[in-house]
């Protein structure tokens, strides 16, 4: 069937900025994860050495082909809960490839408005998911993913979409991309008195990308984590790992619109 088409922009309430990935999922043994260095319950951005991973995972075992990305994900839930058509509208890069259009076309059919931006050069950004035992790692490939530039969010069709939403979500992933894009879309959150919600996503993120992510907590509203990225975004600011210690820390910290925020949903699991 074909994409439903979103309404008009101005039914945009909530919006990702994002990186865009197909995910290659497959069922592993701990082998496979030994060989390439990956554990489960966690993220990884892949390094040279895991490239080879993608096309041999393909080979070796039954894969699936699923349009991803943390945020995109989060986008197409949020959609669905929705209902309306163009409810939400995801924005993050791609390549001018089949993997990106296959992307498109998942995310339009669910009802998200997509408004990618199009690498000429650079292939669409994988992950490869690898499952054993009910849990998952994760080794993104961002290619083209990580190629999103800030002009893109100066574009009228962006601006038009983010004037537009109440509510804007990234993920932690982000902050390896594009954090003047997460401080532009933060300052519009904090002037026009919106909600901005963060993710923490990786304990990566709060352990090598520390001063992006601060940068970008004056605007936060909501921070999401789970207990083991909690615990290293309390490591990384010297709090300590106690949950309810990093909460009501990451709670107290500044922000921009001067009004503080409700205490972080830091969930257990």
């Amino acid at each position: 069937s074909p994409p439903r088409a979103p309404k008009t922009m101005a039914d945009t309430k909530l919006i990702g900025f994002g990186n865009p990935l197909l995910d290659i999922s497959a069922v592993v043994e701990q082998d496979v994860l030994d060989k390439w260095g990956a554990k489960l319950n966690d993220a990884i951005l892949a390094e040279d050495k895991h490239k080879p991973m993608y096309a041999e995972l393909a080979e070796s075992h039954p894969v699936e082909y699923i349009a991803g990305g943390a945020t995109q994900n989060s986008i197409r839930v949020a959609q669905w809960v929705m209902g309306k058509p163009g409810s939400t509208a995801f924005v993050g890069c791609v390549g001018k490839d089949q993997f990106g259009d296959k992307l498109e076309q998942a995310a339009r059919g669910d009802g998200v408005n997509a408004a990618y931006m199009k690498h000429p050069e650079t292939p669409t950004g994988t992950c490869a998911v690898l499952v054993k035992g009910g849990e998952r790692s994760l080794v993104a490939n961002l290619s083209a993913a990580n190629c999103y530039e800030i002009s893109h969010y100066e574009t009228a069709e962006i601006q038009e979409l983010v004037t537009a939403a109440n509510i804007v979500y990234c993920a932690g992933f982000f902050l390896t991309v594009s954090p003047p894009t997460m401080i532009a879309l933060g300052k519009h959150v904090a002037e026009k008195h919106k909600t901005f919600c963060l993710n923490l996503s990786a304990p990566f993120i709060c352990q090598f990308f520390k001063d992006p992510l601060l940068s970008v907590m004056p605007y936060v509203d909501f921070l999401f984590g789970n207990e083991s990225e909690a615990a290293e975004f309390g490591k990384a600011m010297g709090w300590g790992e106690e949950l309810d210690v990093v909460a009501l820390k990451a709670a107290a910290m500044p922000k921009e619109s001067g009004s503080p925020p409700p205490p972080p949903p830091l969930p257990p699991g």
